[in-house]
């Protein structure tokens, strides 16, 4: 039996969606050579907004809150926040009229249509609220990546619902997205730490995170979330991502409040943080916090830290075997503790860089010990599933287990998602 014969294949697919936009900062500044020392261009702008009279201050609010029509928004309280947040203005922000601030606030914000050219890479967790639900079914958060203008990827949710060997059904998101308000940000550099509250969602699914600090310009890449289960019993939602700058990539942590309306973006520090593709262990092993990485862009390395935000070396644990992962591996996600091990679902490049998603199985107590793994991928390119903005792709940032069944959403060409489901007994057994 082939590795793909184990898999059921879902019908739900989720694509990405034009319409679906967040209002972003916008604060231009003038090209080098052509700066005003006495002025910024921020306040130049705001000083022909202020010199406008009231019916043309109306008019122009009228032509902003039209733009934000059918997006699901207050448009007073965004143009509000923007006002306030605009960097900058050396105006006395005090005097300035409450129609002219909503008038300034709409020329420093624009819409960003964050997952119009593809939506992929998803991980998945258990959602806190388990309510309402018919027996047996249970309710997850899913984050995925999406791409808008300029390849910028952002993260973005949803909310769904699986019963397991059954129907997986996924909430309609929220018309557009939500800002975060950035609370505060500490630190200098490519160290930066930034706190932000969303709590002007109605649901997850309206929250958007998109790049803040310079070490992220071009992107928040490939969060794999992971249900964090403390010494004491808490659970806490953490997740790795990549932090594209545009040249450089690097590894950083998220943490999530309960309710997914707070969140913390943690660089990561030593020498294994400067690569892509971390994933944390749901707890700690033998009294340190374990991760999963591939710093040399190769291989599956073991790390493990007393620090969660400080990796500094490790050993490599799974090599390329088979022919599918010649080229490079790496993980899917954190990995998922089960009876016999832990279960780490990886990806494998091979020929003409096909990218293709397997399963090996680590010792519980000492993860370092590969016990068995997959000779063939659980999925690979299909020649319904290979076209997209890169072909022949398949890949994931984590999947969940529930009474022995792994539902795993997958990104296509990285282009669009979908879903499979397996048994784990015959994962199991179809590894050597």
């Amino acid at each position: 039996m082939s590795g793909t014969d184990l898999m059921t294949h879902l019908q739900v697919i989720l694509r990405p969606d034009p319409s679906r936009t967040v209002v972003r900062p916008f604060e231009p500044g003038d090209p080098d050579g052509y700066a005003n020392g006495h002025q910024s261009r921020v306040d130049r702008i705001a000083q022909r907004i202020l010199a406008l009279d009231e019916a043309h201050l109306q008019e122009e609010l009228g032509r902003i809150t039209d733009s934000f029509s059918n997006r699901g928004i207050d448009p007073e309280q965004v143009l509000l926040r923007r006002f306030e947040e605009v960097q900058g203005l050396t105006i006395d922000r005090a005097q300035v009229g409450h129609l002219q601030k909503l008038v300034i606030g709409g020329y420093f914000c624009e819409e960003y249509s964050f997952e119009a050219a593809a939506l992929f890479n998803p991980s998945i967790v258990l959602s806190h609220d388990q309510s309402g639900l018919p027996d047996g079914t249970i309710r997850f958060v899913m984050a995925l990546r999406g791409i808008g203008e300029g390849h910028v990827s952002s993260v973005t949710f949803r909310i769904g619902t699986w019963t397991p060997g059954g129907e997986v059904t996924i909430d309609d998101p929220g018309p557009g997205g939500i800002a975060p308000h950035i609370q505060r940000i500490e630190g200098e550099g490519e160290y930066q730490t930034v706190y932000m509250d969303c709590g002007g969602t109605r649901d997850v699914s309206e929250t958007v995170l998109f790049p803040i600090t310079p070490a992220q310009r071009q992107g928040i890449e490939d969060l794999r979330l992971v249900s964090f289960v403390e010494d004491d019993g808490r659970i806490s939602h953490l997740g790795t991502y990549t932090a594209f700058s545009g040249l450089v990539a690097r590894s950083e942590m998220l943490r999530v409040g309960d309710d997914f309306h707070s969140f913390e973006m943690h660089p990561l520090r030593g020498a294994c943080a400067a690569s892509k593709g971390m994933a944390l262990f749901p707890r700690r092993i033998n009294g340190r916090y374990a991760m999963l990485s591939r710093q040399d862009n190769e291989n599956v390395w073991y790390l493990t830290s007393d620090d969660l935000l400080t990796w500094e070396s490790g050993e490599k644990i799974i090599p390329p075997e088979y022919s599918w992962e010649f080229v490079q591996m790496g993980n899917c996600g954190s990995p998922i503790e089960i009876d016999e091990g832990w279960l780490v679902l990886t990806h494998g490049v091979g020929s003409v860089r096909n990218y293709c998603i397997g399963a090996s199985l680590l010792d519980k107590d000492d993860p370092t010990k590969l016990i068995k793994r997959m000779e063939l991928p659980l999925v690979h390119p299909s020649p319904k599933e290979r076209d997209g903005y890169v072909p022949n792709v398949v890949y994931s940032c984590g999947g969940l287990v529930k009474d022995r069944i792994l539902l795993l959403p997958y990104g296509v060409a990285d282009s669009f998602t979908t879903f499979a489901s397996v048994p784990i007994d015959d994962v199991l057994a179809a590894m050597v």
